[in-house]
C-alpha cells in the first residue's frame, strides 16, 4: 500500500471502531519515520513493507484502546518530544498554554533575573523541562512522589538536554526538608474529583495517581497552599493549571493563603477558566 492507502484504510477502520481518525494521522506519520514535508511528499509512494507492517500493528493496538502516544512511546510538549508510558500522564495541550504565562509573568516580575523555579507534581517533567529550556534564568527544581514518574522525567530532562533537579517525594514536603526556597511555584497535580467519571482510553492507560484529586479535586491544591509559604521568597509568582469548574474555589485558595496578593484565572484557548496566577509581593502598577 502507498501511505495514502494506509491512511484510508486506518481511517475506515476507525470510523468503524469509533475512535478518533486524528490517531490514525499521527501513528502513520510518527512510524513512517519522514518529516511532515517529506511525508507529504512522499504520500503517493509506496510504503516499505516493514513499516507497512508496523503500521498496521499499531492500527489494532489504537482500536484495542492503546493511546497513540502509548504505541508510538512519546509526545509532544511545547515542541519538546517527551517519553509517555503508563507511570506518567500524558502532557495535554492546555499546558503548554501555562508555560507561555509562567514566562511572561516572569519578564513581569524578574525580568533577566537569574531564579528558583519548582514544578510540583512533576510527572513526565514536561513543564520543568520546557521552562528550563526556553529560560536560561530559570534554575529549575522539580518533585514527584511518584520514583517510577522521577525516572521517566529524568530520562526526558537528559534527552532534551535540560538542566532540572529533580527529589521524591510528596508536594512540597522534600523541599521543605532540605529548606528550599523559591521564587517561582508551578504546579498541574490531579485535579479530577474522585467520583467523577472518566473514560476508559484514559482511566485504563494512565496513572490514576496523576489523575484524581479527592473530593471536588482540590485536594493538592489544599497541601501546596497551606505549607507554601515554607518555600516562597518574599517576592514570588504561582502558577497552576486547575479544573474549569473551580475558579472560585481556587481563588478562594488565594485569597485565604496569601490576601496580600494579585491574584486572577485565566482562560483557556476554549474559553474555560483553567490557570490560577498568584503574585505575590509585586509593586503596584
Amino acid at each position: 500500500m502507498t501511505y495514502n492507502q494506509l491512511l484510508n484504510y486506518g481511517k475506515k477502520l476507525a470510523k468503524k471502531h469509533k475512535v478518533e481518525i486524528e490517531g490514525i494521522r499521527l501513528l502513520v506519520l510518527e512510524l513512517s519515520n519522514l518529516n511532515g514535508a517529506l511525508f507529504l511528499a512522499s504520500i503517493d509512494e509506496e510504503c516499505p513493507k516493514d513499516i507497512e507492517e508496523k503500521i498496521l500493528d499499531a492500527f489494532d493496538k489504537y482500536f484495542s484502546g492503546l493511546p497513540v502516544q502509548h504505541i508510538i512511546g512519546y509526545s509532544y510538549f511545547y515542541g519538546y518530544k517527551m517519553i509517555v508510558n503508563k507511570d506518567v500522564l500524558i502532557p495535554r495541550p492546555e499546558t503548554e498554554e501555562l508555560i507561555g504565562y509562567v514566562l511572561a509573568y516572569y519578564d513581569e516580575m524578574f525580568e533577566n533575573q537569574v531564579v528558583d523555579l519548582v514544578d510540583v507534581g512533576t510527572g513526565s517533567g514536561n513543564i520543568a523541562i520546557a521552562l528550563a529550556k526556553e529560560e536560561a534564568n530559570m534554575k529549575v527544581v522539580a518533585t514527584d512522589i511518584s520514583n517510577e514518574a522521577l525516572n521517566t522525567a529524568k530520562q526526558n530532562a537528559i534527552n532534551n538536554e535540560a538542566n532540572v533537579s529533580f527529589y521524591q517525594g510528596n508536594m512540597l514536603d522534600p523541599l521543605i526538608e532540605k529548606n528550599m526556597k523559591f521564587d517561582i511555584l508551578v504546579s498541574n497535580p490531579p485535579y479530577i474529583p474522585d467520583d467523577e467519571y472518566v473514560e476508559p482510553l484514559v482511566l485504563d492507560n494512565e496513572p490514576n495517581i496523576a489523575l484524581f484529586g479527592g473530593d471536588k479535586g482540590m485536594k493538592f491544591y489544599n497541601e501546596i497552599f497551606e505549607k507554601a509559604h515554607l518555600v516562597l521568597k518574599e517576592k514570588a509568582i504561582m502558577a497552576f493549571e486547575h479544573s474549569h469548574k473551580t475558579k472560585q474555589e481556587m481563588l478562594a485558595l488565594a485569597s485565604k493563603y496569601f490576601p496580600d496578593a494579585k491574584s486572577f484565572v485565566i482562560q483557556d484557548l476554549n474559553g474555560k477558566d483553567r490557570f490560577l496566577i498568584v503574585l505575590i509581593g509585586k509593586e503596584n502598577d
